[in-house]
């Protein structure tokens, strides 16, 4: 039986709290063929499935300006290619009309947004106080001796990668982890071994 993590519905500032330049990894990717991945490698201009485009007008008719439609523009590019790949930034840019570097200082400033190939499972786990009192410390040191990787780190296999999180807004059921957009919560070590274990088989 497949374990199953508590969806929530994630958007900027979902997960962790701002403040901390990343250039890292993040979770499952979004809608991402690997044909369109290919053309888009060797130079190609990107652009949103029709369902995003959709919704990347909806955004810009909602805000008054480009650029306070940035983050979210950033967001929608984030589910549907799973991070900030290269060239990425430049397009969003493009398409808003608005400087690189103010597209750059979102994406170095907000914890959610990833820079480099995050692998499939980026898996956050809260250390704050309620957390940590309920035994999140036992968690994260066992999923760095089962995965083989410090916090901030991915593994060989592109598969794994482990971040320490700030508050996720779920103290009351700690510990737990953000995977993707799912919440995982009430964790114990055998727990998070049938969720690796279910993972490594793409469950």
């Amino acid at each position: 039986m497949s374990e199953q993590g508590t969806t929530e519905a994630a958007g900027p500032g979902k997960g962790q709290a701002a403040g901390r330049a990343t250039a890292s990894i993040a979770g499952p990717a979004g809608a991402d063929a690997a044909g369109q991945t290919a053309r888009q490698t060797a130079g190609q201009p990107y652009a949103f499935t029709a369902e995003n485009e959709a919704k990347f007008q909806r955004i810009i008719q909602r805000y008054p300006d480009k650029f306070t439609a940035l983050m979210p523009t950033l967001w929608l590019c984030h589910d549907q290619w799973g991070w900030m790949r290269p060239g990425l930034p430049e397009w969003v840019a493009g398409r808003l009309d608005v400087p690189l570097v103010r597209v750059y200082e979102l994406l170095t400033f907000y914890t959610m947004f990833y820079l480099e190939n995050p692998g499939r499972y980026n898996l956050q786990v809260c250390r704050n106080v309620s957390c940590h009192l309920m035994g999140a410390r036992r968690i994260i040191d066992h999923l760095r001796a089962r995965l083989g990787v410090e916090p901030g780190q991915t593994d060989r296999e592109g598969l794994f990668r482990l971040e320490e999180a700030e508050c996720l807004g779920a103290c009351g059921y700690g510990p737990m982890m953000l995977v993707g957009k799912d919440y995982y919560e009430n964790l114990t070590i055998e727990r998070v071994d049938r969720l690796i274990e279910q993972w490594r088989r793409g469950g």
